[in-house]
């Protein structure tokens, strides 16, 4: 049988040491590695230690704040699963996103479910792509519902091995490029998104974000000249400039000279 290890971090010693014990009874092949308590102390040993784990349990609310802050400081390597206390309405963006989650208190039979879907989606097929993007949208999906706010204000990106958030009021325009979609932000900085132009449409402020067209989402302060074009359409200068035109159709030309404010 093949050993493997894992990290937690918990800031409860009494709730580390109950998982530490369920893990060595449901999963004896499993190794606890280290036991951390705050993301300062998970940061640190993440960025030192010379036995990286294969699996990460991790308790999001922390005693020096939430543990996706981890996420934005250090690169994670290894899948993770949430431990948490939330309601069912801020979970249904762990099911979406196919994270998986222990709630507390946690239950042997979700333990061992919750193993059994690392074992298959990252030890059989290697999925540490898939599990990035995903944790990406969690996050963001958290942010907004504990803000209480109904559309998004920022954005999670990659930037090397980290994320950082860009907010929205930053942002020049959304657009497709082979099919990735980007973000280019007003200081011409340009990121990729885990999102599609048709879900940004529908979390984004529509007082201030606009769909031009199948390739461009603008923000209303990019917008420098609008002038008249061929058959009816409009052609808008949005700074910084793209490689593409872009061009707004004759059908949704009064549409966007109202959303400008005409």
């Amino acid at each position: 049988m093949n050993s493997y290890n894992f990290l937690i971090v918990e800031d409860e010693d009494l709730a580390a040491r109950k998982l530490k014990k369920m893990v060595a009874d449901v999963a004896p092949e499993l190794n606890c590695l280290y036991t951390s308590d705050s993301i300062e102390n998970t940061i640190q040993w993440l960025d030192n230690t010379m036995e990286y784990p294969d699996l990460i349990f991790m308790d999001i609310e922390l005693a020096d704040g939430q543990s996706f802050e981890i996420f934005s400081r250090t690169e994670i390597k290894s899948p993770v699963i949430f431990t948490t206390a939330y309601d069912e309405f801020a979970l249904k963006a762990f099911k979406v996103n196919s994270i998986d989650y222990l709630l507390k208190p946690i239950k042997k039979e979700d333990l061992e479910s919750a193993i059994s879907k690392w074992k298959e989606y990252f030890l059989q097929n290697n999925n540490q792509e898939t599990q990035s993007a995903n944790i990406e949208k969690l996050i963001e999906s958290l942010m907004l519902q504990q803000t209480g706010e109904k559309y998004r204000n920022r954005f999670l990106v990659k930037q090397g091995h980290k994320l950082i958030p860009v907010a929205t009021e930053d942002i020049s325009y959304f657009y497709t490029e082979d099919k990735v979609v980007f973000i280019k932000t007003k200081a011409n900085s340009r990121f990729i998104i885990d999102f599609t132009l048709d879900e940004l449409e529908n979390i984004l402020d529509p007082e201030h974000f606009y769909r031009a067209n199948r390739q461009f989402i603008l923000n209303t302060s990019c917008v420098r000249e609008i002038h008249s074009w061929f058959n009816g359409k409009l052609k808008v200068s949005v700074e910084p400039k793209p490689e593409e035109e872009v061009i707004i159709s004759r059908e949704k030309a009064s549409e966007f000279k109202m959303w400008m404010g005409e």
